[in-house]
This record gives structure tokens, C-alpha cells and sequence, in this order.
């Protein structure tokens, strides 16, 4: 079962030429199109399927700077403010709000952490409460349980994964962009060592600037042009429930369960970190430098099956330019759930918020989520390539810092002050498989 989404009218035509295209709509895409087509940049934003339909509509929906690498924090912290601004500039209903984010615990070394963090954040101008044993145990009284504290971040908020990329693809359109969806990339032109088209199954777009935001498979993708990005995916499995008959956190995160109030009033339920890890070739090839990521992971980790070897997204395949590529093979990756952790994750819910006992399972979906080894993204130029920018990796964390990843991708391509530090997410950090310290949240 697919993950709700809604679905929008695209633009008609594809244009001979555009100063940018931005290859995938997902999230980080669709904001870099929307920041860039805003400042007067004619661009085009091509999906091989429907927009925001792989993990961008896949995910919690948190919008979070709670427990942030110190290196992503900058981009959070921009985003949210970005994510209330685009709806009172554009008009349109991403879902998001500032309802906090609640985190309850019973692990001491756990609540360590989160103070650790809470100090830090601190210096970063950010605010977020320790909770004591009393006010956690208050907060989340729904739960029947005592707990022995917790945190609460009450700037951080939530937006619906179904609602918020088709929403920032009409305003594309509105300020002069154009969104072509069932459009694959096939790969890209070159004159002169720089970019200078890409040619997609629908026909080639003359340009010299193209942003890569293709999610899973982008790494497949950067291969075809000798361009080596360590990236791996593991299969995450969540579902939704109907709306319950009592009041509950709008968002909260235990260690056995995280809930999420979606806009119609239902709930989606998770577990934190739980998924499957599908072998593939590029996983394979990768291995070295994921080792430490896995490792540090692995009780949350679960060995996978065939499921991403035959989805595609991550193939070892050269393709031809005048031929159907992998991409149109699998227009949308909707993998199969993992049946077993769905129904474990019901359970859990249910036995920790007794109200959930009378709520139904509304819907149940698998994505993929894509990794860096230091589980950063890359933003930015890749050396040797001008004119080709990747934005991918986001390690789980894209929905929350699209707008601040679009905006950051909008301001290298048109030279203007960044807005945030870009060098964190420069892709030379990986040069000769060094991958950097591996985040800890």
C-alpha cells in the first residue's frame, strides 16, 4: 500500500532550454526549484513518477533542530522559519505547525545525552526544555506510566509528508517554474567538460546548470558519469492509524514507539531507527565506508531480501541515453512493508497509549531511506564536473530541512551569500573514501 499523496496538474510542454534543472521531486527539489524560480531563474523540475512520491511522502512528517548534528543544526534551524514563511508567501498548505516535539524517556544515559545536547543548543540560540521526572511524567499522562524525564521542544514542529511537496510544486509553477512529472533523466550532455543538457525521455533540455535531488537512486546516477557518492538505503516500514477518541501528543518519541498527529487527525506510528538492509551491489561496493554507520546502528538494523536488488535504485548498471533506463522500469520505489514490524509497531502503540486499542490501521507503507557514511548530506558542486550540483544524502533528515537545503542549492547557483556554512556539506569530504565522524543523532 502507497503512502497518501496528493496529486497535482503539471505543466504541459517541457522546455527546449532552462538555466536549471533539477532532476527529482522530492522535497529538497522541489524547494530548490521553487527558491530558485522565485529569484527570476527559469527552471525546470523533472520526476521520473509523481512528485513527492517516494520517501518525501514516506516519513514522519518532524520538522526538528531537537538532537541535530551540530553540523545540520544551522540548516534546521532555517528551515523552520522557512517552512512558516513559504505558506504565507505562497498560500498554500504544507501542514506545517510549531506543536513541539516531546521526547520521554526511562534510560538514564539516554536523558544524558539529550542534556549534553540541550547544553549546546543553547550556544546555538536554540531552546529546549529537560523535562523532570514530575513534568515528564505529566506531559505524558496518556501513556499511564511514569517516566523518569524527558525533553520538549517547543519551537520544532510538523508538516504532512502528503500534502507539503505537491503544495511547493504549484507555487513552482505559479512563480514561473515548470514541474514534469513521468519525465525521467536519463543521464546529461556535455560540452566543453561542463554541462549542457540533459536528456530525458521526453527530449533534451538545453542547459548548463542541473541539480541532481534524486534521492535513492542518485548515487546510480552520478556512477554513469564516473562520479563515485557512497550512499546506501535501508527499508523503513510505518503506518497510520484512525483518528483516536482521546487526546494525545501531537508528536512524541519513546524509545518503543514515536507517534505523529496527522492533519486529518489520525496517526502515524514508527520506530525509531528500525529497518531492513537490503543487499545490493551498491551496497556491496560501499561496504568499507558504511561499516561504522551499520555498526553503531546494528540493534536497530535487521538483515533484509531481494526487495532493493530488485527495485533498481541502486544498480551497478551503465544505461544508454536513447533507451528506457532503471528509472522508468520503477517509476516510484513503494517497496513492500515489513509485515512483521508493522504489526509489532501496532502493538507497541497499543500498549503504550491504551487509547490507541480502539483505533483501526488505516494504511501501512515502506520507503527508502538514503545515507551518507557520516550520515550528512551533500550540497553542493562536484569537483571536475561544472555545472552538475548533487543534493542527496539526506540520511532520513530531508523532509525537515528541504526548505533550507532548496534555499542553500538556490543560493550557490546564483552566487549570493549562503545561507548557512556549505562547506559541511561539501561532497570532496568523501575524496579518496574518507567519510567523516558518523553523526550521532
Amino acid at each position: 500500500m502507497s503512502a497518501p499523496l496528493q496529486k497535482i496538474q503539471c505543466s504541459q510542454k517541457l522546455p527546449a532550454s532552462a538555466d536549471v534543472v533539477v532532476i527529482g521531486a522530492g522535497v529538497v527539489g522541489a524547494f530548490a526549484a521553487y527558491y530558485l524560480a522565485q529569484r527570476g531563474v527559469s527552471v525546470a523540475l523533472v520526476e521520473k513518477g509523481r512528485v513527492g512520491a517516494e520517501q518525501s511522502s514516506r516519513n514522519w512528517g518532524w520538522c526538528r533542530q531537537q538532537n541535530r548534528d551540530e553540523r545540520e543544526l544551522p540548516l534546521a534551524t532555517a528551515s523552520l522559519d522557512l517552512w512558516d514563511r513559504f505558506g504565507q508567501e505562497s498560500g498554500e498548505e504544507t501542514g506545517f505547525r510549531r506543536c513541539g516535539l516531546f521526547y520521554l524517556s526511562n534510560d538514564e544515559a539516554e536523558l544524558a545525552r539529550w542534556s549534553a545536547w540541550r547544553d549546546f543548543a543553547r550556544g546555538q540560540g536554540v531552546t529546549t526544555h529537560m523535562l523532570s521526572a514530575d513534568e515528564a511524567s505529566a506531559r505524558g499522562s496518556a501513556t499511564g506510566k511514569r517516566w523518569k524525564g524527558g525533553v520538549f521542544s517547543p519551537s520544532d514542529g510538523t508538516a504532512d509528508p502528503s500534502r507539503a511537496v505537491p503544495a511547493v510544486a504549484r507555487a513552482i509553477m505559479r512563480v514561473g517554474g515548470s514541474v514534469h512529472e513521468m519525465c525521467a533523466a536519463r543521464g546529461l550532455e556535455f560540452e566543453g567538460g561542463r554541462v549542457s543538457g540533459v536528456v530525458t525521455e521526453a527530449g533534451t533540455i538545453r542547459t548548463r546548470t542541473v541539480v541532481m535531488a534524486g534521492g535513492a537512486w542518485a548515487s546510480s546516477f552520478c556512477r554513469q558519469y564516473g562520479i563515485r557518492f557512497p550512499q546506501a538505503s535501508v527499508r523503513a516500514s510505518i503506518l497510520s492509524v484512525t483518528a483516536p477518541g482521546e487526546t494525545l501528543p501531537d508528536a512524541l518519541h519513546t524509545a518503543d514507539v514515536s507517534i505523529t498527529k496527522r492533519g486529518d487527525g489520525s496517526y502515524t506510528l514508527a520506530i525509531s531507527g528500525k529497518a531492513r538492509v537490503d543487499p545490493t551491489l551498491q551496497q556491496l561496493r560501499f561496504s568499507r565506508e558504511f561499516i561504522p554507520m551499520f555498526a553503531k546502528r546494528w540493534a536497530s538494523l535487521a538483515p533484509g531480501d531481494l526487495t532493493g536488488w530488485r527495485a533498481g535504485h541502486e544498480t551497478l548498471a551503465t544505461w544508454q541515453l536513447d533507451r528506457p533506463t532503471p528509472m522508468e522500469a520503477n517509476r516510484i520505489l513503494d517497496p513492500v512493508p515489513d509485515r512483521k514490524q508493522i504489526d509489532e509497531t501496532y502493538r507497541r502503540a497499543c500498549q503504550l497509549f491504551p487509547a490507541f486499542r480502539q483505533t483501526t490501521m488505516a494504511a501501512h507503507w515502506a520507503g527508502y531511506i538514503d545515507s551518507t557514511p557520516d550520515g550528512i548530506p551533500v550540497i553542493g558542486e562536484v569537483a571536475g564536473r561544472p555545472g552538475f550540483i548533487l543534493a542527496a544524502g539526506f540520511s532520513g533528515h530531508g523532509f525537515g530541512i528541504g526548505p533550507g537545503a532548496g534555499h542553500l542549492i538556490a543560493d550557490l547557483v546564483t552566487g549570493r551569500t549562503p545561507l548557512v556554512d556549505p562547506s559541511y556539506y561539501s561532497f570532496d569530504r568523501f575524496s579518496g573514501g574518507r567519510a567523516g565522524r558518523v553523526s550521532d543523532f
